[in-house]
């Protein structure tokens, strides 16, 4: 029977099904960091339960950290509390531990791949939503609750319901200035927040063929903004050879036995998907968001849309964007910029940051806010000299952790403030009180930087000869 990708790596991962429509999965790795695995602990703890599987959680911080200062005591009481707690926990239970003083420590999402623990064809995990990144591997990750940590812990099983499965498939070549980022807002505002909902997607074709790991990540990364479940990239050579050098990667003999896993790791030519979409890689240019979800995206030289009005959304996500429909973004001036997350905080994500603004100044009225994936990154841009060309171009340089994408910490913007920032998220208030986001790409994030405002991004790059940099 022809199978597709997510069918392989499902069917063998499911222990025994309860019934037609309840499995119970096998999880092969499961991250936790300080936000969401303490009521687990304490569930565990109180019902007397023990932690079946401590050599298959990895655990961070990276939520709530602040990132200035890591080396002098958290001043935020809660912060302060659930890190504390979390490396007490994984003390107490013999559970692999980067906290802000270790060398791996960062975004949990970054960590994962970068360190070579993430692995194609693995089921994944983690009390996250975007736990989706991981799929850029080949393997079935997915954000789970509090009390689904609990049963990880407990089981290294889950209970779930098999989703339906969807292809989207991208053919062509890449207009001037696109990224990986472009790409899944582009798909987001033709799905909407809810056109993934109850799927298991699966990207597929040219363009994400020729994709970095990195780019992958991202696209997979923001599948959940349209409702699903999570997203999946085949793996290949490009996966192989990210995995190589990598700390924790398998070496030699296992190396050559996620090679043949990998083979078979792919949709059979038959296989039925229950929803397909095809686009043309021709009609994505440089995006940016208008409202107060991820899909309500244009490309940045277009209008605001009139008269769209989906669920009501949009005269209330225009209002307190303090926007109106039909008006161009261009010329909107920008007073904070921040690059990073778990969407575009790795170092290629980085560097081309470097390549736009090197021997360049930012805006007199923008404040940069570059914070880094994890330790790794923040050591890779420093050995490589790349914290200078920040420096010089005005840009601020934090430690890791996920910062301003969701406030947690002191990372916010001001009320009333527009913030073009690289995250994946651009709900009411999530970067701050009144903080109006604009989502972007990195390329379009370091632009609006020099220039103070949103520009046209594909004739400034034509203009001031950046082609060499993309």
């Amino acid at each position: 029977m022809n199978k597709t990708l997510f069918e392989k790596v499902w069917k063998s991962h499911v222990v025994f099904s309860l019934n037609k429509k309840i499995d119970v999965l096998y999880i092969d790795r499961h991250y936790i960091h300080e936000v969401t695995s303490s009521q687990a602990f304490e569930e565990l703890k109180k019902r007397k339960i023990s932690i079946l599987r401590n050599n298959k959680i990895i655990a961070t911080t990276d939520h709530n950290v602040p990132t200035k200062n890591q080396h002098l005591p958290i001043k935020d009481v809660l912060s302060k509390f659930q890190i504390e707690t979390l490396e007490k926990n994984c003390y107490d239970n013999g559970i692999l531990f980067f906290g802000l003083k270790h060398d791996f420590q960062g975004i949990v999402h970054v960590i994962g791949p970068e360190l070579g623990i993430t692995l194609p064809g693995m089921t994944i995990v983690c009390g996250d939503s975007h736990t989706s990144t991981h799929g850029a591997f080949g393997c079935i990750a997915f954000g789970i609750g509090t009390s689904q940590v609990a049963m990880v812990m407990a089981t290294q099983c889950l209970l779930q319901t098999k989703p339906k499965q969807m292809r989207l498939k991208l053919e062509g070549k890449l207009n001037l200035g696109v990224t990986a980022k472009d790409i899944i807002l582009y798909i987001l505002s033709k799905l909407g927040p809810d056109g993934g909902t109850g799927y298991f997607i699966e990207y597929s074709g040219s363009v994400f063929k020729r994709m970095k790991m990195e780019e992958r990540m991202t696209v997979c990364n923001m599948s959940i903004e349209m409702g699903a479940r999570g997203g999946m990239i085949e793996p290949d050579s490009t996966t192989l050879k990210y995995l190589k050098p990598q700390i924790f990667s398998p070496k030699e003999k296992e190396l050559k036995k996620i090679k043949k896993i990998c083979k078979n790791l792919k949709t059979d030519k038959k296989a039925l998907f229950d929803k397909e979409y095809k686009f043309n890689s021709d009609n994505i240019y440089p995006m940016i968001t208008y409202g107060t979800n991820p899909s309500m995206c244009i490309n940045i030289s277009d209008t605001i849309p009139i008269g769209y009005n989906y669920k009501n959304i949009q005269i209330k996500s225009l209002k307190y964007m303090g926007l109106k429909e039909g008006e161009y973004l261009l010329g909107l001036k920008i007073n904070y910029v921040f690059i990073g997350s778990c969407t575009n905080s790795r170092i290629e994500d980085i560097r081309l940051v470097s390549k736009l603004i090197k021997n360049k100044k930012k805006a007199d009225n923008v404040y940069v806010m570059v914070v880094p994936g994890s330790k790794q990154v923040y050591k890779n841009i420093i050995n490589s000299g790349i914290d200078l060309i920040l420096l010089n171009a005005g840009f601020e340089l934090r430690k890791p952790g996920c910062s301003a994408c969701l406030g947690m910490n002191e990372d916010k913007i001001p009320y009333g403030e527009y913030c073009l920032s690289t995250s994946n998220r651009n709900f009411e208030g999530r970067q701050g009180k009144g903080a109006r986001t604009l989502l972007a790409s990195p390329l379009v994030a370091a632009i609006t930087a020099i220039e103070g405002k949103i520009v046209n991004i594909t004739e400034y790059i034509k203009t001031n000869t950046m082609k060499n940099c993309m």
